[in-house]
């Protein structure tokens, strides 16, 4: 199993820096960077910390510059490139090899005849860094320079350096690096192991800022590109053939210095979600079933550990949330919740579903569940219609994989509570409207559906009305409902006949002049007859509730019409375009500044999560599993590209369909993991 390059990738800066590496810790911290080692973007770091978990994420550790002498010759291992546009040194010519051992990123240098290895992991819990280098080769001793540099800033930010002077002291076995008074403190120790080992490394501090680092990917997103970076301490150390030394930054002032025993640590966890998955039983009905899973599945099922993080609240010591997406995004309601069944459940994970369940229950009010918490605050944000409705589709999720009837029961008469505010109204106009048992939703100047893009005070896909995935999702809650009310014991009778009032309403979607449904309906502009693929989902999501009593919302007909019209339109190799071509307002690349970039956002750009949909739509329409699964086949090339081991959030509607946007996305991953699931 594993992702590797050789030259043909590593030598080339064009590829190396247009790849990158993304190693996490479980409480939002995390390290990123390029396959070249060039920063390339402002989230580019080898310890950006949570300081206040899972988020107040701060850049620390930027970067090592690493230089080799090695029988009289000098070899930089580090690239960067400055303002003028110039690239020195050229470090990235040295690598041989980069591969993801497991989830760990594998550098190797040819250095002459000798080779030495890097290596990059952290600390589960911990915003805890290590970097490994073991000297496989010689002929000789090699001497291995590096110099930290350094930051302290929210990792949205950038620094230019002024007069800021950091305070560095030396403590035992490394130093200590405090950016101002009142800033939470980082250190760097470092341990050689291995035979013949000499005197124990030691940091020498350093203060010299190093200033303009271009970096290209911020210059394509129209913002500030240039940066400067603190020299804060420099290392010098002799490897014999067979040793190795390992870097810890940390902000924990004892982190362990065992480096060897880390990064067994850090193997065994990978492999013990591998093992735990192969050992699921509603996922494996039969051993003929594990021994097709390719490579590229179980990276997937390693990718999906690096989204589940810590949520600690005064009642709930263990609560688990999940990161959206990195490098930038923090934990949402929506993207969670979509993302659980894939990241857990088709993990083979269900108690830490059951946990992330537990977590936002605790911030369930008015019927809604929160779709941001601001980074810096645990204040949440209630600006979604369907965070809760996507709630209530993990939870049957939940059900399913694991029939938890305890645990339904608990949650119960929070989901009878939520079910009542929408009939009766919640924020934002958010309402079952009495006619057709559908729901409404929306006000002038909001946006409430994931297509939620705003440019100050402008809504480019406002959608207010009653948007087709919302009643999709809103007649699942209700089957739900009636479903689990009958296996409680309650009255049952009331969800059912709002479930049947939701499908007799729901004919009013479709739209017979295009052969397929209005993207909303009851809009103040009337129906929107847009090709949009949110009406994937009232194919998708009914196929599902079958098993719990639900009827399909469409005729067969208008089922494989629908299927048909978003293949014929909308897919893609690697996910749905959120606008059709032929549409006047399509936007066919994502980039430019943040009106630019926002205003593309759902207007034709796409979307990776949904080819999971789509292949569960397709499957129940033409029942054909190698048809299926050959829609997610590109995914596997992807894994390859952006970032390495894991799928990207975005692409361009256009092609090659370039990957953009967070390089790393909860969703995606869970999506395409569950959907290959489901169609093998």
């Amino acid at each position: 199993m594993g992702i590797e390059f050789g030259r043909e990738i590593c030598g080339h800066l064009p590829t190396s820096e247009a790849r990158e590496w993304l190693v996490t810790n479980g409480n939002g911290g995390y390290g990123a960077g390029t396959v070249s080692g060039m920063l390339t973007r402002r989230y580019h770091g080898l310890l950006i910390a949570a300081l206040n978990p899972p988020l107040g994420r701060t850049l620390l550790l930027t970067k090592l510059d690493e230089l080799v002498q090695y029988r009289g010759q000098m070899y930089p291992l580090y690239s960067d490139r400055w303002a003028d546009g110039s690239v020195a040194p050229h470090g990235y010519r040295e690598i041989e090899s980069f591969h993801l051992n497991g989830s760990i990123p594998v550098w190797k240098f040819a250095i002459a005849d000798a080779l030495l290895e890097k290596r990059i992991w952290m600390q589960a819990g911990e915003n805890t860094t290590y970097i490994r280098y073991t000297l496989h080769r010689a002929r000789s001793p090699l001497s291995l320079s590096i110099k930290a540099l350094a930051n302290y800033r929210d990792f949205h930010g950038e620094t230019h350096s002024g007069d800021w002077q950091m305070k560095t002291d030396i403590v035992d076995s490394g130093i200590r690096v405090r950016a101002f008074e009142g800033a939470t403190p980082f250190y760097l120790f470092a341990e050689r192991e291995g035979n013949n080992v000499l005197p124990k490394p030691q940091w020498e501090p350093a203060h010299t800022w190093y200033k303009d680092y271009s970096l290209s990917v911020e210059e394509y997103r129209g913002l500030a590109d240039r940066e400067d970076h603190l020299y804060v301490a420099n290392l010098e150390v002799t490897l014999q053939p067979g040793n190795s030394l390992t870097l810890i930054a940390s902000t924990v002032q004892f982190p362990s210095l065992q480096g060897g025993e880390s990064l067994q640590q850090q193997k065994n966890r990978d492999r013990a979600l591998l093992d735990r998955w192969y050992k699921t039983p509603y996922l494996f009905a039969n051993e003929a079933q594990k021994n097709t899973i390719p490579d590229w599945i179980e990276q997937l099922v390693l990718a999906s550990d690096r989204f589940i993080v810590d949520r600690t609240l005064p009642n709930e010591p263990e609560g688990k949330t999940i990161i959206a997406g990195y490098p930038w995004f923090g934990d949402w309601g929506r993207d969670t919740m979509i993302s659980l069944p894939g990241l857990t459940l088709a993990t083979g994970r269900p108690e830490i579903a059951k946990i992330i369940l537990q977590t936002f229950a605790q911030y369930l009010d008015r019927g809604m569940l929160p779709n941001l918490f601001p980074d810096g605050t645990n204040s949440p944000e209630y600006n979604t219609v369907d965070a809760i409705l996507w709630y209530f589709e993990a939870i049957r999720a939940y059900y399913m994989a694991t029939q938890d009837i305890n645990f339904m029961g608990e949650l119960f008469p929070a989901l009878e509570e939520a079910i009542e505010w929408h009939i009766r109204g919640t924020r934002y106009n958010i309402k079952v409207d009495s006619k057709d048992g559908l729901l409404y939703a929306g006000e002038i100047g909001l946006q409430l559906t994931w297509m939620d893009a705003k440019v100050d005070d402008w809504v480019v896909t406002p959608r207010i009305g009653k948007p087709i995935e919302i009643n999709a999702l809103w007649y699942g809650a209700l089957v739900l409902m009636a479903h689990l009310a009958k296996e409680l014991g309650k009255p049952s009778e009331r969800y059912e006949a709002m479930a049947r009032k939701a499908i007799a309403g729901f004919s009013r979607f479709w739209n017979y002049g295009m052969g397929y449904c209005y993207d909303v309906i009851d809009s103040p502009e009337g129906n929107d007859p847009s090709l949009r693929p949110n009406q994937i989902f009232a194919v998708s999501l009914p196929a599902e509730l079958a098993k719990i009593g639900g009827s399909p919302l469409l005729l067969p007909r208008e089922q494989k019409s629908i299927v048909d019209a978003v293949a014929q339109s909308l897919l893609t190799s690697h996910g749905l375009r959120s606008l059709s071509p032929d549409d006047p307002n399509y936007a066919g690349v994502y980039g430019g500044d943040r009106y630019q970039r926002d205003s593309h956002y759902h207007q034709g750009t796409v979307w990776g999560w949904l080819i999971g949909h789509f292949v569960q739509a397709h499957l129940h329409v033409y029942n054909n599993p190698t048809l299926a699964q050959e829609f997610l086949a590109p995914m596997e090339h992807h894994l390859k590209d952006t970032c390495v081991g894991n799928l990207s959030e975005i692409f361009d509607g256009d092609a090659p369909m370039t990957p953009r946007g967070a390089f790393a996305q909860a969703w995606t991953v869970a999506e395409v993991l569950r959907a290959w699931l489901l169609s093998r």
